[in-house]
């Protein structure tokens, strides 16, 4: 089975550099894919602007609020498209928002993770994370194309 690679949608560098240093840390050698904002993700999801062919990521870590269309947005989207509906996203934020952690799982997301300021504690939840989706979790294949 080939397996896609991890679609980070995240906007803020140092996040980004914090979660490669955390994946180095935990040494995971997943592909990682890096879009810069919602409307990215999609384009990298529907294969459309500057995608060639649509992606299909083994997981989705989605950040919430990106500039443009924001990740709820993105979730909401993704979910709402049959054979998107299936790649397990994840929301990665700052925002313990009980409305945003609702809204979220009303939308389908399969799980919220809150960031932590701390670097370890980061670092430990992302190894249960990959651990979880990229090791246990049987994950659905890409559809065939007709």
């Amino acid at each position: 089975m080939k397996v896609g690679p991890v679609l980070v949608v995240e906007d803020s560098d140092e996040d980004f550099m914090a979660l490669e240093w955390a994946m180095r840390k935990l040494g995971r050698t997943d592909r990682v894919l890096r879009c810069l904002d919602g409307d990215d993700a999609l384009d990298a999801l529907f294969g459309r602007g500057p995608y060639t062919e649509a992606v299909w990521p083994s997981l989705v870590l989605l950040d919430l609020n990106l500039p443009g269309t924001d990740g709820r947005e993105v979730l909401a989207e993704l979910k709402a498209t049959p054979t998107l509906r299936r790649v397990p996203v994840v929301v990665l934020s700052t925002s313990s928002n009980p409305r945003d952690v609702a809204a979220c799982y009303q939308s389908g997301v399969n799980s919220y993770m809150l960031k932590p300021v701390n670097f370890e504690k980061y670092t430990e939840q992302l190894g249960r994370l990959f651990e979880f989706w990229l090791g246990v979790a049987v994950l659905p294949e890409a559809p065939v194309e007709a």
